[in-house]
């Protein structure tokens, strides 16, 4: 699939998200054979924990206990993820998964088993909400699977600016996930040196983000190291022109006022 017929599937709503970050994979790191058949197995033992609970909010509660510590999916925040918590499968299978992927795949899950679960942002993490109810609702954490109550959440929404009555938590909108799940790979791949893939990231952040000074600052880096620097300085003098007051900016203008690029002539 080409750049522009996956952008033009990141930003329709025809497809699940898991789906999307499927094609995502299957894009940057060109594979064909993604699966998500051991999702399907954790699902059936979800269905099969809850078959006999009448009480909703009691179901909900168990499907949590059987992810986190009968599936084993509890984990700990992590300072770096890497890029294999991004392959769907794998990761699935070695259970260390990246927060966005994870809350996605965590999605899929609860909603297969009945339940209207949304992606939503608690300052500073990216939780999942499940109704279990008109009236009630279990806030948690993908990555630990700890749960939030009535009063923390008010504590954490009082950051937020405005009115707290007025205040309210609203579904991530799916083009700002995929932007956050493209994000963090491109950061991992450029930590591991997977300076390729991390550019195909790159270019379809650009195509969500046409405008965005800082991708275009990330895909001159990445082009620099790919000794193509004659494109990369067109990104470079972008960022440049569009954020002169950042510091990384006024040192790159720096650099590149010592540079000549040259256009070479074959005859």
């Amino acid at each position: 699939m080409n750049n522009e017929l996956l952008l033009s599937e990141l930003q329709s709503d025809e497809k699940s998200l898991l789906d999307l970050f499927l094609l995502i994979e299957e894009f940057v790191f060109e594979t064909s054979d993604t699966s998500i058949q051991n999702i399907e197995d954790i699902i059936e033992s979800c269905q099969s924990a809850i078959v006999d609970v009448e009480n909703p909010l009691e179901q909900v509660e168990i499907l949590i206990n059987e992810l986190f510590v009968e599936q084993m999916f509890i984990d700990k925040q992590k300072a770096f993820w890497p890029v294999v918590s991004f392959h769907i499968e794998t990761s699935v299978d070695y259970r260390v998964v990246a927060p966005t992927l994870k809350a996605v795949i965590l999605q899929y899950i609860v909603e297969s088993c009945g339940f209207e679960t949304d992606i939503v942002y608690v300052p500073d993490h990216t939780m999942l909400r499940v109704s279990c109810d008109e009236h009630y609702a279990i806030i948690f954490e993908p990555v630990t699977g700890e749960s939030i109550d009535w009063h923390q959440l008010d504590d954490r929404m009082d950051d937020i600016e405005g009115d707290p009555s007025d205040i309210e938590l609203l579904p991530i909108e799916n083009t700002a996930l995929i932007s956050e799940h493209l994000t963090a790979l491109k950061n991992s791949l450029i930590k591991e040196t997977g300076f390729n893939q991390a550019l195909k990231c790159v270019d379809l952040l650009i195509g969500l983000r046409p405008e965005d000074p800082f991708e275009r600052r990330d895909r001159g880096f990445l082009l620099h190291q790919l000794d193509c620097f004659k494109v990369a300085y067109d990104d470079y003098q972008y960022f440049v022109e569009q954020c002169p007051k950042d510091p990384a900016a006024q040192l790159l203008k720096m650099q590149l006022e010592k540079i000549t690029v040259v256009d070479n002539t074959l005859h």
